[in-house]
C-alpha cells in the first residue's frame, strides 16, 4: 500500500537523515572492522602507517600467508548462507525440535551447535575445497590479500584464552538465570499488585541500580574477603573463600542488574491483559500455573530481550571482575586489557587486538539469532497492549 503523499517526507529531509544514518552506521562500525582487519595481519602490515598496506597485508602475503579471489568468493558466500541459516532456518527448527516449556535450553543448545558447526565448516571444510581449486584455477588460485590466523592461534591455544572465555560463561550464564528467574516472578507480582508501595519498591530499587559499581564492590569486598571466618561456623574448617570466584562476580553482578530487571519486566507484564490471568484463574489455575502456562509463553521475546541486557551487563563488565577475580578465574575484558597494560612487542599487541575481535563474534551470533525476538519485545514494551 502506498503512502498518502501528504504524509510522504520530503527529498531533502530523505536524503539529509539517511545521509546521517549511513555517516553514523560507519563511524560506530569502523573501529571493530579496522582492528578485525589488523588481527589477520602481521605486525609490520597492521601497524603500517599506510592504510592500503594494512587491508591488502603486502608483508604477511610475503611470509606465505594470503586469501586469494577463489578463497574470498567462497568465503563471502559460506558467510552468506550462515548468516541466513542464523536468521532464518534455526529459529524454525530450534522451535520444531524443542519440547514445550524448554525454549530457552532449545535456544542455547541450537547457538552452541550451529556456532561449533560454524567453525568447523569454514576454518575446517573450507580450506580443505578450496585447496585443490586454487592449483588448478590459476590467477583465481593466487594470493592477493594477506591473512593469517597465527595470532588467534596464539591467543586461543598458546595463551589459554579459552579458560578466560569458559569463565565469562560462567558468570554470564549465573547471572541471567538468577536475574531473569527473580525478575520474572518479581516483575509479575509487582506488575498485577494494585498497592503504591510497589511504584515505591521500584523506585528505590532504581536508586540503587544507579550507584556507582565501584560503590557495591567496596562494600561487598570485606565480606568476601572474611568469607571463610564468616562461612567457618556454618560449614566448619572447609568453609572456602569467596574472593577470587566467579560466585562473588556473580553475587555483585546480580545485586546491579536486578533492578532493571525487574523495571523492565513489570512494564512487560503490564502490557499483558489482566484478562488472561482470570480467565485461567477461572478454568481452576492456581496462580503460579497461570504464570507458567499462560502468561510466560506471552512473555518470551521480553525475556529474551532483558536476558540480552543481562547478558551484555555481565559478559562487557570490566571493574567487578577484576576486582573479584584472581588470575586464573579471570574473564575474558579484563585479561583483554592485562595485554595492553604491560610492556609489549607488537606481536602481543596484535595478539591483544584479536583477542578483542574474538570476544564480539557472541554478540553478533546472539544478535542474528534472536533478532525476531529483540525486535518483537521491544515493540511489545513500548505500546499498550
Amino acid at each position: 500500500m502506498s503512502t498518502p503523499r501528504a504524509m510522504r517526507m520530503p527529498l531533502g529531509l530523505r536524503l539529509a537523515s539517511s545521509g546521517f544514518l549511513a555517516f553514523w552506521l560507519l563511524l560506530a562500525a569502523f573501529p571493530i572492522l579496522w582492528i578485525a582487519v589488523m588481527s589477520f595481519k602481521s605486525p609490520v602490515d597492521a601497524f603500517s602507517a599506510n592504510p592500503w598496506e594494512v587491508i591488502t597485508g603486502p608483508q604477511t602475503r610475503a611470509d606465505g600467508a594470503g586469501l586469494s579471489l577463489l578463497d574470498i568468493g567462497l568465503g563471502a558466500v559460506m558467510l552468506w548462507l550462515s548468516a541466513r541459516i542464523a536468521m532464518r532456518s534455526l529459529p524454525r527448527i530450534v522451535a520444531q525440535l524443542t519440547p514445550p516449556g524448554l525454549l530457552v535450553v532449545g535456544w542455547l543448545v541450537g547457538a552452541v551447535l550451529f556456532a561449533v558447526g560454524f567453525l568447523v565448516a569454514f576454518f575446517g571444510l573450507l580450506p580443505l575445497v578450496v585447496a585443490p581449486l586454487e592449483a588448478v584455477t590459476g590467477p583465481l588460485g593466487r594470493p592477493v590479500l594477506g591473512l593469517t590466523t597465527e595470532h588467534y592461534v596464539a591467543v586461543w591455544v598458546d595463551n589459554a584464552f579459552y579458560r578466560n572465555f569458559i569463565n565469562s560463561m560462567i558468570v554470564t550464564a549465573g547471572v541471567v538465570t538468577i536475574s531473569l528467574t527473580v525478575g520474572t516472578l518479581a516483575g509479575y507480582a509487582l506488575a498485577r499488585s494494585g498497592s503504591a508501595l510497589a511504584f515505591w519498591i521500584l523506585i528505590i530499587a532504581l536508586v540503587f541500580r544507579a550507584l556507582p559499581h565501584s560503590v557495591l564492590v567496596a562494600g561487598y569486598l570485606p565480606v568476601f574477603i572474611n568469607s571463610a571466618q564468616i562461612l567457618e561456623p556454618i560449614l566448619g574448617e572447609n568453609a572456602p573463600t569467596l574472593y577470587g570466584q566467579p560466585l562473588a562476580v556473580i553475587a555483585v553482578l546480580v545485586s546491579i542488574n536486578q533492578p532493571f530487571t525487574i523495571w523492565m519486566l513489570r512494564s512487560f507484564f503490564q502490557n499483558i491483559p489482566a484478562e488472561l490471568d482470570e480467565a485461567a484463574r477461572v478454568d481452576g489455575c492456581t496462580h503460579f500455573q497461570a504464570f507458567r502456562w499462560i502468561i510466560m509463553p506471552v512473555m518470551w521475546p521480553g525475556v529474551i530481550t532483558t536476558g540480552l541486557f543481562s547478558f551484555l551487563l555481565a559478559y562487557n563488565d570490566f571493574l567487578v571482575t577484576s576486582l573479584l577475580l584472581d588470575a586464573q578465574n579471570q574473564t575474558m575484558v579484563p585479561a583483554i586489557a592485562g595485554y595492553f597494560n604491560r610492556e609489549t612487542t607488537t606481536t602481543d599487541q596484535v595478539e591483544a587486538v584479536a583477542a578483542a575481535v574474538s570476544i564480539t563474534a557472541p554478540l553478533f551470533l546472539l544478535v542474528m539469532i534472536f533478532q525476531r525476538q529483540i525486535v518483537s519485545g521491544l515493540t511489545a514494551g513500548a505500546v499498550k497492549g
